[in-house]
Parts: C-alpha cells; sequence; structure tokens
C-alpha cells in the first residue's frame, strides 16, 4: 500500500461533507488501492457535532481510511496537507447583502491562505466550494503566494453536472449520452450553461446537442434559467441547501484533476489566464482538460457566437466587481 493521501475537509461537521466524507473515505476518488487521511476542520462550537462525525467514520470501518483527525486549529490542519476542499464558509442570512457575505467570507479565507501558505505542501491542490466561491477561491490564492495559481480551483462541476442532466432529461437519454456542456464564468445565476459545443448520442448516433433538442427556445431560456437558479430550487424545495449533488461533484472535481480527463471536457474554476478574452487574473469557469500530470489546459479553439460573447461578459462583470469588493475589505 502507497502512503497515505492527506486530504483537508473544511466545514466538516456540515452537510456537505456528512454526504462527501464517506465517498472520499471509500476510494471513490483517489482509487480503491490509496489510503487516505482524513483532516476535519471545523469551528470550536461545531466540535461536538464533528466528534459524532469521526465515530460514524470509525464505524464504517474502511479498509482505505487510514486516520481521521479532527481540529478546529487552522495550522494543525493545513499542516503537510496534499489535497483542501475549503466546504466551510460563512453562509448567506436572512436579510445578507452580498457584499456582507463577501466581508466575512475575505476573513475566513485571507486566514485559511496564510496557514495554506506557511504549512501545506506547495504541490497541494485546492478546491473551494463554499460561496461566493470563485471569489473565496481567488482571496485564498492571494494569501498563500508560495503556492502556484494553478494549483487553485473552484467548483463549477456542480453546475456542469445540472447542465447536462437536463439536457439528457430533455431527450430522455441517459447522462453517461450528453457530453461537453460548459459553464462559464461565476458559481452565481450569472454562471452561463452553454450547449453550443455539447453533442449526445441518440439512437447510436453522436450528434450536436442542439441539433437533437430542436427547440432554440429552451437552449437560450428555459435551459439556462434552470441551471442558474437550481440551487436555490433545492433550497425552496428541501429547506436547506444543495448537499448529496455537491458532494457528488467535488469527488468528480477532484477524482478528474488527480487522473485526469482523456478526451472528455470538464468545468473548472480556474484563473484566468487571458483565454476567449476573459481578464487575466479572474477565478473563472472554463471548459477545460486535464492530462494525467494533473496539469489543467482551457480547451482551446471554440467558436463564440455573439449570445455566447453576451453571456460571458456579463457573468466576468459580476466576477470583476466582487473581486474589487472584495479586495476593498482586505484593504480596510
Amino acid at each position: 500500500m502507497s502512503e497515505p493521501v492527506k486530504v483537508l475537509v473544511t466545514g466538516a461537521a456540515g452537510q456537505i461533507a456528512y454526504s462527501l466524507l464517506y465517498s472520499i473515505a471509500k476510494g471513490d476518488v483517489f482509487g480503491d488501492k490509496q489510503p487516505i487521511s482524513l483532516v476535519l476542520l471545523d469551528i470550536e462550537p461545531m466540535m461536538a457535532v464533528l466528534d459524532g462525525v469521526v465515530m460514524e467514520l470509525q464505524d464504517c470501518a474502511l479498509p482505505l481510511l487510514a486516520d481521521v483527525i479532527p481540529t478546529a486549529d487552522e495550522a494543525a490542519a493545513f499542516k503537510d496537507i496534499d489535497v483542501a476542499l475549503l466546504v466551510g464558509a460563512q453562509p448567506r442570512r436572512q436579510g445578507m447583502e452580498r457584499k456582507d457575505l463577501l466581508k466575512a467570507n475575505v476573513k475566513i479565507f485571507k486566514s485559511q491562505g496564510a496557514a495554506l501558505d506557511a504549512h501545506a505542501k506547495k504541490t497541494v491542490k485546492v478546491v473551494v466550494v463554499g460561496n461566493p466561491a470563485n471569489t473565496n477561491a481567488l482571496v485564498i490564492s492571494k494569501f498563500a503566494p508560495s503556492i502556484p495559481k494553478e494549483n487553485f480551483s473552484c467548483l463549477t462541476r456542480l453546475d456542469q453536472n445540472r447542465a447536462q442532466a437536463q439536457v439528457a432529461s430533455k431527450l430522455g437519454i441517459s447522462n453517461e449520452n450528453v457530453q461537453r456542456t460548459i459553464i462559464w464564468g461565476n458559481h452565481s445565476s450569472t454562471q452561463f450553461p452553454d450547449l453550443a459545443h455539447a453533442v449526445v448520442h441518440v439512437n447510436g448516433k453522436l450528434m450536436p446537442a442542439q441539433e437533437a433538442i430542436k427547440d432554440d427556445n429552451w437552449v437560450k431560456n428555459d435551459f439556462i434559467k434552470t441551471v442558474q437558479t437550481r440551487g436555490g430550487a433545492v433550497i425552496q424545495a428541501r429547506k436547506l441547501s444543495s448537499a448529496m449533488s455537491a458532494a457528488k461533484a467535488i469527488c468528480d472535481h477532484v477524482r478528474d484533476w488527480w487522473f485526469g480527463t482523456g478526451e472528455r471536457w470538464v468545468s473548472m474554476g480556474i484563473i484566468s489566464k487571458g483565454d476567449y478574452g476573459i481578464q487575466q487574473g479572474l477565478m473563472y469557469s472554463f471548459p477545460v482538460q486535464i492530462g494525467t500530470d494533473k496539469v489543467v489546459q482551457v480547451v482551446p479553439g471554440l467558436t463564440i457566437s455573439d449570445f455566447a460573447r453576451e453571456k460571458m461578459d456579463a457573468t466576468q462583470a459580476e466576477l470583476v466587481e466582487e473581486r474589487d469588493c472584495a479586495f476593498l475589505f482586505l484593504e480596510a
């Protein structure tokens, strides 16, 4: 057996982590022969709950789970980690404006960035899930300057999975028969779910998704709105935010980063290098492919329509506004 991969999960007493930890510990993410050391970080008032989570992980008797380390101390949590899954964040409460949410999270991710910089391996792979995910990821990368920018990402795989599922449902096919759905931009209601390059297998034939759907109004309106607002719809229905689907998307994101995507395209929030006219330095979701060397490359050469350009620019504008607001708080 190889050395354990040390994986940090923050917000570890929360509902997303509760759905996530078992999948990581049993081998769904890093493979069925890779031992795992789990580090569980949460705030001090949640330690009693976290003890219960630890007991349950122990009681699963998982052969790959080498050890579980619960803590409220950031320095201990980030020590020598290989992967950071930053699920914990200040949730948006009733009556809270977006700027208030940004201000609270800037403080959290500034502190975690410093701990990451001081204590984690320089090869650490970082996935930010806690919202606003793109801007939180940008903030933590700023305060961990010794970690390469390419090692930071935020989760938009949940949005991709939602988009894929909507197309599969529309056409009455299985999810595996829908490929190359793209999420551009922010993990928010301005994101742009794009089907212009998507392909589907229908009746044994591979064809463009839009050709199979034959409903331009659905593609440009209902589909986009459904994906953009799906998180809110889940909250309205179950009075809690997405947990099972978010955990599944985190697993998908990390597994593909760890092992590579082959010919598949996946969506990830990454630091922009200027591809497709997106401002350099923004944490923006692109279609990417990942090699077995774990290097993430934006899919090149895609044709961008005027419709897509408008949507991509709109979500970029929101990210610029969020970044500027967050950095103002950092300077205060």
